[in-house]
């Protein structure tokens, strides 16, 4: 049997694996499947559809799998869908989806929630990403893997983070942010690359350095786009580090940051 404390409430609608703990005072909807080895400390509230993974631990004052905080949801079943080995940390508030969006949020595996960040309806948060303090992404935001957000940095809605950027504390992203960058400011700019991230992931020196220089290309060559793309794609035939920028410049939608 799962390990439910006598104060939590858990609907007859959810699923809890036998190895799940819940803490008092939390409240476990209807829809709600959660798997082997999550916690849920005091105080949480899981609404569904929602789907939690294996070994998550979702701390006190957690809102997770609630309702969309969009005007035009009228109480359609949309879902969450979380993967494993994630910390939600406490009032982090992460949303369901919208019919008008995707109809469902997805949370990868082996991410940090810090305290009070928020994910809005229809985002995708890829693996072990980090949202530190008060962060925040609008709807329909995607996150690449390995995306770190420093404290009270805002994705403005649409916008696509590429997998190993790092925004600075309180960067206000309104443009789709390229993989490996480093971007800060209200509105944020690109400032370089995240070496120091790519070092801590195994990237060798020489990886760093064609990484670099696809940055030059995109940023600092004065090239048109068109032209820089072309270059960056010569560059990921030597170079395949440099394949995820060629990769995502055809997905911007929210122009690029640049």
């Amino acid at each position: 049997m799962a390990k439910i404390d006598a104060r939590a409430v858990v609907s007859e609608g959810a699923v809890l694996d036998d190895d799940v703990e819940v803490g008092p005072f939390s409240v476990i909807g209807p829809g709600v499947t959660i798997g082997a080895g999550t916690r849920i400390g005091p105080h949480a509230v899981i609404n569904g559809p929602t789907t939690i993974g294996r070994n998550n631990q979702v701390f006190q004052f957690a809102s997770i799998g609630e309702a969309p905080q969009d005007l035009k949801y009228k109480g359609e079943p949309t879902r969450l869908v979380v993967g494993d080995d994630n910390v939600f940390r406490e009032c982090v508030t992460v949303h369901r989806g919208t019919v008008t969006g995707l109809g469902v949020t997805t949370i990868g595996s082996k991410c940090l929630f810090m305290a009070y960040s928020h994910v809005a309806h229809d985002c995708i948060v890829g693996d072990r990403c980090v949202l530190s303090n008060a962060t925040a992404l609008a709807g329909h935001v995607e996150l690449g893997d390995h995306v770190i957000l420093s404290g009270y940095a805002a994705i403005h809605q649409f916008c696509k983070i590429g997998a190993h950027a790092f925004l600075a504390n309180n960067a206000a992203v309104t443009r789709d942010v390229p993989p490996y960058l480093m971007v800060a400011g209200s509105p944020a700019d690109p400032k370089g690359i995240n070496s120091e991230g790519l070092k801590r992931r195994g990237f060798s020196a020489g990886q760093i350095q064609n990484i670099k220089q696809a940055y030059r290309l995109l940023y600092r060559s004065k090239l048109k786009l068109t032209e820089a793309t072309e270059k960056l794609a010569e560059l990921a035939r030597e170079a395949p580090e440099v394949q995820p920028f060629v990769d995502f410049l055809p997905r911007v939608t929210r122009s690029l940051i640049r």
